[in-house]
């Protein structure tokens, strides 16, 4: 059996090889020849786009008059556009203003009477009432604390059935729902997110992500010996990276799955309803040389109307998707010039404006959206509020401005559907490649046309069905009538 196996090797290694040589070649068509703003088309090629987001301004923490920062993990702007940046390497949160000017530093606070600091802190969230939560890592804990940062909770040491006796708690990141539940992303915890009641009680594990089993190392398993797989890479899943919530609770994360799915929108149960109905999965990248990989993606911010943006840790790029997951435009890059970045962070909006933290150089970057990408906004939040009319005309400013935004068309597709023109609908849609939406219109401008010409149609076939009655009767009295004259 064992010499069976070993000449069986030979050629399966040989098939292996040669399939990995046709992947490897696969992937050398890349957007890095594209401009630094591009969409994908239909195909799957990268075609150059207009800015939507241009870097205006660099924020340091030397030019606030706080010192420099050091190592800064996370940001987070709260609903009164109040900047909250956590300077990990300091110990400290620095609070800016609407329009980025310094507030205030917060680097203690008060428990049982005494100064408390925070050690090596990760992550942080501000709710809608201003309470601020800080994922303290290096103190294995989370500290809730009200507008004013005075002590409210601390959730540390969570203790259940569910969690293991070696079990280590190092929250990295922290968001909370308005149902006032903490969910918690932990490292090395592969179970999903830990997610807290109002008290800090941990309740249980969310949106757990599945498990990858690699077909080739998988194979070789059986194949081996028990000696042979105990040295083997386990079958584990994969850890998220990051999270944020919307104002609905819904939770959208990030994941470090090579193989795409690896954003998520999970709903109270804990299951992944994100639509992916653009002409590929929302994933950043999707041309890339073989060498270096996919998208490395490291944060996610969520704003209204579902419009959601991906933070690209290994080329430093935001990658921005309506909610049926079209890519509507990308900005950033790593590099030394204004708008590119040495090792980006963490991401948010501030309005309609971005900004972009470099964990590296300890500054941030802010972005100002241009015409186009203004324009593109609102048509996108306009279409989702239903206002037809002005998404509509919107769609159609931006298509003057870049026509190889695909899905636009589409969008004005859908805009028609809503309108009852189906017609214009099908024509829209035939030029987005909506095969879906195309059918859909096709179905109801069919059924249009069959109701405004009803009356016509069963006259018509009325009359058809008179006249071939009479030339039946007729036909028939001829032939009696030669009959009988034969």
């Amino acid at each position: 059996m064992m010499n069976s196996l070993r000449k069986l090797k030979t050629p399966l290694l040989i098939m292996i090889c040669c399939l990995l040589g046709v992947g490897a070649g696969a992937g050398n068509v890349s957007a890095e020849s594209a401009s630094d703003s591009y969409i994908y088309s239909y195909w799957g090629d990268a075609a150059a786009a207009p800015a939507a987001y241009v870097a205006t301004e660099l924020i340091s923490g030397s030019d606030l008059g706080t010192g420099a920062f050091q190592e800064p993990s996370d940001l987070h702007v709260s609903a009164d556009n109040r900047v909250y940046v956590l300077d990990s390497g300091n110990n400290r949160i620095v609070v800016l203003d609407h329009d980025l000017k310094l507030v205030t530093t917060v680097d203690s606070f008060t428990r049982e009477g005494e100064p408390d600091t925070f050690l090596q802190p990760q992550g942080i969230f501000v709710t809608d009432d201003g309470e601020v939560l800080v994922a303290d890592t290096g103190n294995k804990r989370v500290v809730h604390l009200d507008s004013d940062f005075q002590l409210i909770k601390i959730i540390d040491s969570p203790e259940s059935e569910l969690l293991q006796d070696s079990f280590k708690f190092e929250p990295v990141r922290v968001v909370m729902d308005h149902a006032q539940r903490t969910y918690i992303m932990a490292a090395g915890v592969f179970d999903g997110f830990m997610e807290f009641d109002a008290e800090g009680a941990f309740t249980t594990f969310i949106g757990a992500n599945r498990v990858y089993i690699d077909p080739i190392e998988y194979f070789w398993k059986q194949i081996s010996t028990k000696a042979q797989r105990s040295q083997m890479v386990m079958f584990t899943p994969t850890e998220f990276t990051n999270l944020d919530i919307d104002s609905e609770g819904f939770i959208y994360a990030t994941n470090g799955d090579q193989w795409g799915n690896n954003i998520k929108k999970l709903n109270a149960q804990g299951s992944d309803i994100l639509r992916r109905t653009g002409y590929s999965d929302p994933q950043g990248d999707i041309l890339y040389l073989s060498s270096e990989g996919p998208s490395k993606l490291i944060d996610i911010d969520v704003t209204d109307s579902e419009i959601y943006s991906i933070l690209d840790g290994k080329r430093g790029r935001v990658f921005t998707y309506n909610g049926d997951g079209h890519l509507m435009y990308v900005f950033g890059g790593l590099g030394n010039q204004m708008g590119q970045f040495h090792t980006p962070a963490a991401i948010d909006r501030i309005g309609e404006d971005f900004l972009v933290l470099d964990k590296a150089l300890g500054e941030i970057t802010v972005f100002r959206t241009t015409e186009y990408g203004r324009t593109l906004n609102e048509a996108v939040k306009s279409y989702y509020r239903g206002e037809e009319e002005t998404a509509f005309a919107l769609f159609n400013r931006t298509i003057a401005m870049n026509a190889n935004l695909e899905f636009a068309y589409a969008g004005i597709g859908k805009a028609l559907l809503r309108q009852g023109d189906y017609k214009g609908a099908m024509m829209h849609f035939k030029r987005s490649l909506d095969q879906k939406n195309y059918s859909k219109a096709f179905l109801l401008y069919r059924k249009a046309v069959m109701r405004e010409h009803f009356p016509l149609i069963m006259t018509m076939l009325f009359l058809a069905g008179i006249g071939i009655f009479a030339a039946s009767r007729l036909r028939k009295v001829k032939e009696r009538r030669k009959g009988a004259s034969a």
